[in-house]
């Protein structure tokens, strides 16, 4: 990004909007969303801290009472009893029901008034011995003025948690459209990419407002009150499509700078965002074809039902964003990178290691964008192929999602009464197993050298001073856990996670910027035994060599890239120099993070949205009608479930997913006798080798926005002269990789059962 001053019109705009305006409101948003969610368990621990400061058993004093001032009681202190029982009499005489239900005597009226009068007499004497007691401690009045102007934000947010989430996508999308950040095969780089992208989003943009505008016009129309909160909601997605037509508008006419020359007009349909694409088949089947204009606006309400998980969804992005700002992958892989394994042999391990903060922070696509960069480049200076590093960071993201505590299990768990998060998550580790098993067998069996490794007694010495670094993480994780545990009462699971990852990730970073960082050497050296080229990295304590694979072909990039940090190389000897890698404050990594979490929260809700309306269509034009009812053959059925599990993996994002397959295939599932949680585990594993299948594969899309265009581009170029399997192995591994694991999921508990073998 440009400085602000180099920056005029538009771009200067653009700038202001998407890092300062944006950043900071999602910032305060996001922080709000952490409030909700811790503001229950913290207002619990209030309310109990202050009955055990405030509250006096022996005089029936508790705090609850004395949250507020004690109000004055309006009843007579000392009343003339003698005069309100005449009055009452009389007034008993005059009724017309008295001969029929008879009245009270004199002496019954007068206990009832003397009751009343102590009753009163003892909210007089409570109150005074409040306004006493509250006086007598000079500190209450400030504790509750915490107390409640803490559960007034806690109530706030609670009560308006679909208003904050909107409010947060509109700023969101804004940002990724001005920076054409929305997801797609591929980013827009030419002139004609550029129009294309523009007519597209422009009409897209179009039929999303009119539709909410007549969805809008419906419920105001309908002659039912509509609450204020759905009339300003409704008012604000008109207000994002509107703008976002407007900003598509503009780069019609004044497209951003193009990074190439040349194009094609086919080929430019891939920059097209894949959710213009939803949005533009929906919104002219609604509009034209189903008389439905108001369909778009109505399946937006789906994403303002599910308010909570997508809130969560954004801290867990935000979670992953804050990862990226620490150093915490790559000290977990100094522990590594002594052994100098061959690359498919450490690649397993960084998957393994992957699936934890894939489940942690909440789905594939986040842990993706947060760690397949880095990810990447390990694998590749370990000597592996650049598309394996591709393929390795597509899939990084793919083997945690059936693990405690993904998000994504817990939204079936929510849609889906016949499964329980535990059991998910039980059966889910068996996946695990088996997908990271075919992972390193299958990469193995294509691997140039199968196996590597330094000698021990070289390596585990380093090994183990690299974990020293590591210990204050754990620590700081170990501490807060102990914290919600032990003071908040309330542990680290599938439903907490999101609120305490951030608060995890957030101390770290902390930490991270406030620890001195080690310099970094860097030695590049010829190795003539094996034509190749040599990289040690390290700090100066514990040096390891992490390439030993690097071609003369490719020697060049090394030195040009140490050039550019006051690197010197020579072709025959080691030549060393310091290289301090850029440092930010916390407040710096804070924006950064926060600023990146703007564009894929922008990027991946909107996507979401539309995913929905897609479920949406499909349910309309009654697509399950299709599937057979008399299928006798329970094989053929699972291979049906499994062609649409896959095919949806294809097109829909994860979350938009799990709401459409609830809706319309698990019940059909059911009904065949396909036990719900056998059924789930087909859709998992079927919606993974979706994301990594062409022609869309998710996952793939967003390694490449880690990652980079150009290295990406680079990654191609080199194996075009390699056979088939090498010039698309990105492609291909994944997909042999997961593709067994599905056919093992999906029938082998049948085969077993046909055979006897379990019940």
């Amino acid at each position: 990004m440009q400085p602000t001053q180099k920056q005029t019109g538009l771009g200067r705009l653009s700038y202001i909007w998407t890092e300062w305006i944006s950043t900071f409101v999602i910032l305060v948003l996001l922080l709000l969303t952490l409030v909700i969610g811790t503001g229950e368990m913290i207002h619990g621990q209030l309310l109990r801290m202050g009955e055990r400061l405030y509250g006096d058993p022996a005089s029936g004093m508790q705090y609850s009472f004395l949250r507020a001032e004690p109000e004055k009681p309006t009843c007579e202190r000392h009343p003339d009893i003698d005069a309100q029982v005449q009055k009452q009499m009389q007034a008993n005489a005059a009724d017309e029901f008295a001969d029929i239900f008879g009245t009270a005597s004199e002496a019954d009226v007068r206990a009832s008034i003397l009751a009343g009068q102590q009753l009163c007499e003892e909210k007089y004497q409570f109150h005074d011995r409040a306004v006493t007691y509250i006086d007598d401690h000079s500190t209450l009045r400030t504790y509750r003025a915490v107390e409640t102007s803490f559960f007034g934000v806690f109530q706030f947010g609670t009560e308006n948690r679909a208003l904050i989430l909107v409010i947060m996508v509109v700023f969101a999308a804004i940002s990724a459209t001005l920076k054409t950040h929305h997801i797609g095969l591929r980013s827009p780089a030419t002139r004609i990419d550029y129009k294309v992208y523009s007519v597209f989003m422009l009409a897209a943009n179009l039929l999303l407002t009119s539709s909410a505008l007549s969805q809008y016009h419906s419920m105001m129309n309908a002659g039912v009150e509509i609450g204020r909160e759905i009339q300003i909601i409704y008012g604000l997605w008109i207000t994002l499509f509107g703008i976002l037509s407007l900003i598509s508008l503009f780069y019609l006419f004044k497209p951003p700078k193009p990074s190439r020359e040349g194009g094609s007009f086919g080929l430019a349909f891939l920059s097209v965002p894949l959710y213009v694409y939803m949005a533009v088949i929906t919104g002219v089947a609604f509009t034209f074809f189903m008389d439905y204009p108001m369909g778009q606006g109505i399946y937006l309400g789906q994403l303002v039902e599910f308010s909570s998980i997508f809130l969560n969804l954004a801290l867990f992005i935000w979670a992953g964003m804050l990862l990226k700002q620490t150093q915490i992958v790559d000290m977990f892989l100094n522990i590594l990178r002594p052994w100098n394994l061959a690359p498919e042999t450490l690649t397993w391990l960084i998957l393994l290691a992957a699936a934890l903060p894939t489940a942690y922070t909440g789905a594939s696509g986040i842990f993706v964008i947060a760690a397949g960069a880095i990810i990447y480049k390990e694998v590749w200076l370990s000597g592996g192929r650049r598309q394996f590093a591709l393929a390795a960071s597509a899939m990084s993201g793919s083997l945690g999602v059936v693990l405690r505590p993904c998000l994504l299990i817990v939204v079936v768990a929510s849609l889906n009464k016949e499964v329980t998060t535990d059991l998910l998550y039980h059966y889910g580790l068996y996946v695990f197993l088996l997908t990271s098993t075919l992972f390193l067998v299958i990469s193995l069996f294509f691997a140039e050298r199968k196996f590597r490794i330094a000698a021990p007694s070289v390596a585990f010495p380093k090994s183990f001073r690299a974990i020293g670094p590591v210990l204050p993480y754990v620590l700081i994780f170990v501490l807060i856990w102990l914290f919600y545990k032990y003071i908040l009462a309330t542990d680290l699971n599938e439903f907490t996670a999101p609120v305490m990852m951030p608060v995890i990730l957030l101390m770290i970073v902390l930490f991270d910027k406030l620890r001195q960082s080690p310099e970094v050497v860097t030695t590049v050296g010829y190795n003539p035994a094996v034509d190749r080229y040599a990289v040690t990295m390290g700090d100066p304590a514990t040096l390891t060599t992490v390439n030993t694979a690097i071609p003369p072909t490719e020697y060049h990039q090394v030195v040009t890239a140490n050039a550019t940090q006051g690197m010197s190389a020579d072709h025959s000897v080691a030549r060393s120099g310091l290289v301090k890698e850029p440092q930010v404050g916390f407040k710096r990594a804070l924006h950064l993070s926060t600023s990146e979490t703007v564009g894929h929260i922008g990027a991946l809700v909107i996507l979401m949205a539309l995913s929905v309306s897609v479920g949406g269509f499909l349910e309309r034009i009654e697509i399950m009608s299709a599937f057979p009812t008399d299928i006798s053959n329970t094989f053929l059925v699972l291979a049906m479930i499994v062609a649409v599990m896959v095919f949806v993996g294809m097109i829909m994002d994860p979350f938009g997913a799990v709401i459409l397959i609830s809706a319309t295939i698990a019940p059909v599932a059911y009904q065949y006798g396909i036990h719900p949680v056998h059924f789930w585990m087909i859709a998992l594993i079927g919606f993974e080798l979706g994301y990594v299948t062409p022609p869309v594969a998710l996952n793939h899309l967003l390694a490449r926005q880690s990652i980079g265009d150009e290295e990406v581009a680079d990654a191609d170029a080199e194996v075009r002269h390699k056979s088939f399997y090498y010039r698309y192995e990105r492609w291909i591994l994944p997909v042999i990789v997961m593709f067994p694991a599905m056919l093992i999921i999906t029938f082998a508990p049948y085969i077993f059962k046909l055979f006897g073998w379990y019940q």
